[in-house]
């Protein structure tokens, strides 16, 4: 399939254990030069937050981000949405197996992960994780969250300012790897050249506002700026959690997919596991 321009995405991710946990127990993997991110397959990047009070969290963070990568650049390329939610359910299993493997009881994640594909991407969302977009320096959060706080908002029962500092935030009702089968949000977004995507975990967006990311994308030059400067403004505001991000730019777009080169930048190795303790 040919289109008439060639899409230009950039990528930086960057990870943090952050001021109180002893382990990091987030994972972040952006899609590599030799994996078929191509017209069919896209580009695909992903960020997973091992759970909180479960054991080895960061394992399970990085077994999801394996599991998933290694399906969804699999199957058929032209089925976005169907190829998605199998990867995440493969995520899934992946964790529950490497679970009875280690003889824990239980062990979970988060797992967000966006696929650009021309100038439309699938959002695939278990947990608490966040994708943001950000398009004329007004973010805009695309995800919900899988808690029962979340819940709370969406039945409007409470206000949505109210959620970083309500007392159950971080208790989620929907992760990977608790179950063999999970049911993940999947969801598409029409993109515009120049629009950013955030991805980013609890450990952030509890301790800046929505309207902050598009501050901080409108300031900065780069990516890796931006994203630095997520990463630094949370630990600045004193999170007691892991911090993780991913900003990704669609500097220009093709109306139908067409074949293109991602250019890449990390700060961090892109994939960031640990042996993991339990997170209060």
């Amino acid at each position: 399939m040919t289109g008439t321009t060639v899409p230009k995405i950039a990528a930086f991710g960057l990870s943090d254990t952050g001021k109180v946990r002893e382990d990091n127990q987030d994972a972040l993997k952006l899609c590599e030069e030799d994996e078929p991110t191509t017209s069919d397959f896209g580009y695909v990047f992903a960020i997973a937050d091992g759970m909180g009070g479960y054991s080895h969290g960061g394992i399970a963070s990085a077994t999801a981000l394996s599991a998933f990568f290694g399906r969804v650049y699999s199957g058929n390329p032209g089925q976005v949405d169907q190829r998605m939610r199998k990867a995440i359910q493969e995520a899934n299993v992946g964790v529950y197996q490497q679970a009875v493997r280690l003889g824990v009881r239980r062990m979970g994640t988060t797992l967000t992960a966006v696929s650009i594909l021309g100038n439309r991407m699938v959002v695939g969302h278990v947990g608490d994780s966040r994708a943001y977009l950000v398009r004329d320096g007004e973010a805009r959060c695309i995800t919900n969250d899988h808690t029962a706080v979340g819940d709370l908002v969406r039945m409007r029962v409470l206000s949505p300012d109210k959620v970083r500092h309500h007392a159950q935030r971080s208790v989620l009702n929907r992760c990977l790897g608790l179950e063999l089968f999970v049911q993940p949000d999947i969801s598409q977004v029409s993109l515009e050249p120049g629009d950013v995507i955030i991805l980013c975990t609890d450990g952030v967006w509890s301790v800046i506002e929505d309207h902050e990311f598009g501050q901080l994308v409108t300031d900065k030059s780069d990516l890796e700026t931006v994203t630095r400067s997520v990463i630094a403004l949370a630990l600045e505001r004193d999170t007691d959690d892991n911090v993780s991000a991913v900003a990704i730019h669609a500097e220009e777009l093709g109306a139908e997919p067409v074949t293109a080169r991602v250019r890449r930048s990390f700060g961090f190795p892109a994939f960031l596991r640990s042996n993991a303790a339990d997170k209060s």
